[in-house]
């Protein structure tokens, strides 16, 4: 167990290398796995899915979602996203899949695997195979030959199995042109906001607070308490121990080449003539008229710049259109493609984009480069340093952790070695927990922790730590004199709001029976307001992103005005009332129609596979351990 630890966190020196390839490995920073060492954790038609294969899914999962959150991820979103059944539901479905494969007498040849694994572009070199960095490779993931490919195998043979299963699956030109008019409509409301504390009379009596706090006592519980104490095993204090030779920074710049690319870059102006997405034909072809007019004035010998200052209407105006240099995957496809086939000195003529039309002057074209050895080798050695250095403070983590748990005191392991042992104060699950670098961990590690247990090693954002429980206080309901004020303020804050919901029922009423929205404004001393055209996916003009307005706006129609009841968010109630309905140009669908096409032909790929594994599914036996996943 140690040693998969150990390799665990270690594997992170090369996570960037084979991303599409194979799994991730990280450290296992969530829970605890000492109770289960090994065995299965499931049972697929009689299959056995063991506790590694789990753990790899598991931290594959994680890892993804820490990229995908950044600072704001914790166990809040491990919970709520339920992680730990998706990985093991993935392990399930993927033990199916390639049994159904194999029951249907699929099979992958040698020289079919071969030929698959010689075009992964990590395993070349100069665009061949390399079967030095191939091996070279593996070895730092701790995988053999033969384990990469039997997954390689198991990977090809479920997409066998897909393409089978969708292969039939089409997409007609009706349906791709009613999802662009259903995705590009746009509806234009009139509205009104009932903000609860628009209601500023309510003054409750003490009685009422009195029963309000007697029926909501759990709501003013205090906080529950925690003082821990811990280990800290920084990288930095371990730097002084690492040797690099130069066969690894050699070794590490041979099988890392993409980390050396330097891609083609392009120093560019732009004019830009904006346009709406959804604008007529007519319209469309004004703004292009005025594009040429100032791409004249720009080819005749005008100043680039000083035109892009007049006229431009982007946020690059007053630079003159300036852009700086870019890469290729930074801007809009059409605009993209455009700058990087012109020449310096170049002007464009109008390219169309989502943004409306530009005119580009290419002032720079800097090509593709790589870095040599010699160039790369300060940065390559600075990495290794840390990643070996890394490596020494999880060993001695590790060493610790086992004197600790067998004797289940921190400060007899830190007593061992000579480490100093920090201890907190007391903190909340808010926190604060002072001097700690990734404070939303280490609370949500210290919490989970029972009595005076010892956690397993945790990876924080300046190394890992090693935590202890030192004292727990649960948390209290307080007296009502300590939290009077408070139990006020949530009192008349919940009378605002229900009262605001009175108002707004009432006044969608009044308009149901025939009163006009500004004269029942004026009862109401609302002012209502208009919101422009908005699309199905856009943030509203003055109410912001409000998918319950969006859902009920694109129910109204002439026929029908006012939806069937108020629809409250984070500021209020609102009352919404349909002014005008816009269809899309219908000219806008040719240049859209092959990406909605293979959008749809995805989306469709995908519930047709799926169901397919749920019928797989359905009549499999399936063992799941026994509390495993509570």
């Amino acid at each position: 167990m140690l040693r998969l630890m150990r390799d665990q966190a270690s594997s992170w020196l090369i996570k960037v290398l084979l991303g599409a390839i194979v799994v991730v490995f990280v450290f296992w920073g969530v829970g605890s796995f000492r109770s289960q060492r090994g065995g299965s954790v499931a049972v697929v038609n009689g299959d056995v899915i063991t506790l590694d294969d789990y753990r790899n899914a598991y931290n594959n999962l994680v890892e993804r979602l820490r990229q995908s959150f950044g600072n704001q991820f914790n166990e809040d979103i491990l919970k709520t996203l339920r992680v730990k059944e998706q990985a093991l539901n993935q392990l399930i479905d993927n033990r199916l899949l390639v049994q159904e494969a194999q029951r249907l007498k699929f099979r992958i040849s040698d020289e079919e695997l071969a030929e698959a694994i010689i075009n992964i572009g990590a395993f070349q070199n100069a665009g061949a195979f390399d079967s030095r960095l191939y091996k070279n490779v593996l070895s730092r993931l701790r995988l053999t030959p033969e384990e990469f490919e039997v997954s390689q195998r198991e990977s090809m043979l479920t997409g066998k199995l897909r393409s089978l299963v969708t292969e039939s699956v089409k997409v007609a030109d009706q349906e791709a042109r009613e999802w662009y008019n259903w995705q590009n409509a746009s509806v234009d409301i009139d509205y009104v906001l009932f903000k609860p504390d628009r209601n500023k009379e309510i003054n409750p009596a003490p009685e009422e607070i009195q029963a309000y706090f007697k029926d909501n006592q759990t709501s003013y519980k205090t906080e529950p308490l925690v003082k821990a104490r811990y280990l800290q095993f920084s990288p930095a204090a371990y730097t002084s121990q690492v040797t690099v030779s130069d066969d690894e920074t050699r070794d590490y710049y041979d099988t890392n080449q993409e980390e050396f690319k330097e891609p083609k870059k392009v120093g560019a102006r732009h004019i830009l003539i904006k346009l709406d997405q959804a604008a007529d034909a007519e319209t469309v072809e004004k703004k292009r008229k005025k594009a040429l007019d100032i791409l004249k004035m720009a080819r005749e010998g005008r100043d680039f710049a000083t035109l892009a200052q007049k006229y431009s209407e982007g946020p690059t105006k007053n630079r003159g259109g300036y852009l700086g240099e870019f890469s290729k995957e930074t801007m809009v496809k059409p605009f993209a493609d455009k700058a990087f086939a012109m020449k310096p000195g170049e002007i464009s003529g109008p390219v169309r984009t989502q943004f409306g039309w530009h005119i580009i002057k290419v002032e720079k074209v800097t090509p593709a480069s790589n870095l040599s050895l010699e160039e790369a080798q300060k940065t390559i050695l600075k990495k290794l340093t840390d990643e070996k250095a890394k490596s020494l403070a999880y060993d001695e983590a590790v060493e610790i952790s086992d004197i600790a748990y067998e004797g289940d005191d921190l400060m007899l392991a830190a007593e061992e070695r000579n480490l100093k042992v920090m201890t907190t104060e007391f903190f909340t699950k808010k926190g604060p927990a002072k001097d700690v670098r990734d404070p939303a961990k280490f609370i949500s590690a210290a919490f989970d922790l029972q009595g005076t247990e010892i956690s397993d090693i945790q990876d924080f954002a300046d190394g890992y730590y090693i935590l202890q429980v030192v004292e727990k206080i649960p948390p209290k309901t307080p007296e009502f004199a300590d939290v009077k004020d408070k139990v006020r303020s949530a009192l008349v804050k919940e009378k605002q709001d229900q009262q605001a919901g009175k108002d707004a029922n009432a006044f969608l009423s009044a308009l149901k029976s025939g009163a006009s929205l500004n004269s029942e404004s004026k009862k109401y001393k609302t002012e209502p307001k208009s919101t422009g055209f908005f699309k199905r996916n856009d943030s509203i003009p003055g109410i912001g992103s409000q998918p319950g307005i969006i859902e009920a706006a694109f129910k109204l129609s002439d026929e029908r005005k006012l939806p069937e009841e108020v629809i409250k968010d984070g500021q209020g109630y609102y009352v919404i009332q349909f002014r005008k309905r816009k269809d899309p140009d219908p000219l806008g669908f040719g240049s859209e129609e092959k990406r909605i096409k293979q959008s749809l032909l995805e989306q469709k790929k995908t519930r047709v596979y799926q169901a397919f594994l749920e019928q797989i599914r359905s009549k499999s036996e399936i063992t799941i351990k026994e509390g495993f996943l509570e």
